[in-house]
């Protein structure tokens, strides 16, 4: 069953304005497509809040989108970039219905620190997921992920881009190939 809409939540350090998110918006037109910002941001702050209060705004973000749309929160992809996509996946391993995941730059561990993993709810995974990264992103190797992804019971799919960091810098246009494919796909 083909997604209806597209909710992209926005690395720690940036916002709904993120050139990579709008870039996916204008790319995947005409389905919907919900940029969030987290309330940290809004209100000024540089610094995230923690996970359950970033995963309960994902939850009403989501909620007020599929009620503004008229579309059925099981029928939206959540996702986005780096510590927003990792809070949409932590808000579907906790139940929050989802056509699939798309993870962009995902998190599997703060730079230089793989003891700190962050794949504790990949096992609840059940939904599609599509994670897109540099090949060179110090957030996870391509040989981490290969270790840890096979914990997710959903099917995965993995896209790594040569020779990019965390960053993704130039490389929208070939961020937005993999997800329209995968979206087409489901």
């Amino acid at each position: 069953m083909p997604a209806s809409g597209l909710f992209l939540t926005p690395g720690a350090g940036s916002d709904r304005d993120h050139p990579g998110l709008l870039v996916l918006e204008e790319r995947l037109a005409p389905l919907p497509v919900e940029r969030m910002d987290f309330a940290y941001r809004k209100a000024g702050r540089r610094f995230p809040d923690r996970a359950p209060g970033l995963i309960e705004e994902v939850r009403a973000g989501v909620a007020a989108m599929a009620a503004e749309r008229g579309i059925a929160a099981e029928r939206l992809v959540l996702g986005g970039r780096s510590m927003g996509g990792r809070m949409c996946s932590m808000a579907v391993a906790e139940g929050l219905p989802a056509a699939g995941l798309v993870l962009v730059c995902y998190p599997l561990h703060p730079p230089d620190r793989p003891d700190n993993l962050r794949v504790g709810h990949f096992p609840r995974l059940e939904v599609p997921c599509l994670f897109v990264s540099g090949d060179r992103d110090r957030f996870g190797s391509p040989e981490e992920f290969a270790e840890h992804l096979p914990a997710i019971p959903g099917p995965v799919t993995t896209v790594w881009l040569p020779g990019k960091g965390h960053d993704l810098r130039n490389a929208e246009g070939a961020v937005c190939d993999a997800v329209e494919a995968w979206l087409a796909g489901l």
